[in-house]
């Protein structure tokens, strides 16, 4: 019996009633065994919660390092688009460029080599975000018996250098990115300054173009060209200084340039006549008119009729005598007429 006592104080006993006519039954558990099993299940406790704890902190930072991941994959994105825009506006400075060269050898002006050289211009380009593979493992001979704690901050540390790294390179491109937008601004202020010249050189040409006589006065024929010839008068040599184009009498003469009326009266020799300046040192004359119908100063452009053909003063016939000076110099008007 006292046994069976000594027995029953080492051990925990379970009693199991299934009923008033049943017998219970007695389950009997060694007292060294139950705390050998409390302590086990409070081991187990403890590693959950080392292992819970672990968890939550690397899913926060995994959770950040993917968040900051998103903010620079969205940085990479807009860098990208910024390098197309900042290559179709490179394109479009060279086509600039090149039409202002084209421009520059159209109007004779010396086509100097275009400041600024777009190839500096470059950025954009970087070199892939890093994907991440190193901050949760670390180095697998070392992982297996480290510490949850060391585990951690051997994670932090790999997702932080991770993160600066990130950093750098997005700065970097930033930076890329600004000195080529900057490169470009000086290039197109550069290439429009050219431009705003050239186009002023352009229309000062265009007006010095719609100056310049080119076309035909009168639809006729060339009875006597300028330079030298025999005289149908004296039968001698002399200097034509003019073009004598026959045309019926009373054909409109037309202007062959724009310009301004400086001269309407009447000579010996030329019959009624009429004078234009153009400008630029450019003067036409137009002899032996029948009628003028321009008077002095005003303002007639290419195509308009200034006079009709006729044979006053010295003259052996309808005709138009078609002088061309430069600085008070007569020219041939052929060399002028262009149709």
């Amino acid at each position: 019996m006292s046994q069976q006592a000594a027995e029953t104080s080492d051990a925990y006993t379970v009693v199991v009633f299934r009923g008033s006519s049943s017998k219970p039954l007695r389950f009997s558990f060694p007292r060294k065994f139950v705390r050998k099993l409390l302590i086990l299940a409070a081991i187990l406790v403890v590693a959950d919660l080392l292992v819970i704890s672990h968890y939550v902190i690397r899913t926060g930072e995994v959770w950040q390092l993917s968040a900051f991941r998103a903010e620079a994959m969205g940085a990479r994105e807009q860098t990208a688009a910024f390098s197309a825009a900042i290559d179709d506006l490179k394109k479009r400075l060279s086509t600039m460029g090149e039409v202002n060269q084209r421009l520059r050898v159209m109007l004779g002006i010396d086509a100097s080599k275009p400041a600024g050289d777009l190839a500096n211009g470059r950025g954009g380009e970087d070199g892939p975000l890093p994907d991440g593979k190193t901050s949760v493992q670390g180095n697998g001979s070392a992982t297996s018996g480290l510490e949850p704690r060391q585990q951690v901050s051997e994670a932090r540390d790999a997702n932080q250098s991770e993160v600066d790294f990130a950093t750098e390179s997005i700065e970097e491109v930033t930076q890329q990115v600004r000195e080529s937008l900057e490169a470009l601004v000086r290039e197109a202020k550069q290439q429009e300054e050219a431009l705003e010249s050239l186009t002023q050189v352009a229309e000062q040409r265009s007006t010095q173009w719609a100056s310049t006589p080119s076309i035909w006065p009168v639809r006729g024929w060339v009875t006597s060209a300028f330079g030298p010839r025999v005289s149908p008068f004296t039968e001698k040599p002399a200097w034509h200084d003019g073009l004598d184009i026959g045309a019926q009498a009373n054909y409109p003469v037309q202007a062959p340039a724009l310009g301004r009326v400086v001269t309407v009266a009447f000579d010996s020799k030329m019959g009624n006549m009429v004078k234009l300046d153009h400008g630029y040192g450019i003067e036409t004359v137009y002899g032996h008119l029948a009628k003028s119908l321009v008077k002095e100063g005003q303002r007639v452009k290419r195509g308009d009729v200034v006079a009709l053909v006729g044979s006053t003063g010295l003259s052996t016939g309808p005709h138009l005598h078609y002088m061309v000076k430069k600085n008070g110099q007569a020219l041939d008007p052929t060399k002028f007429i262009l149709d």
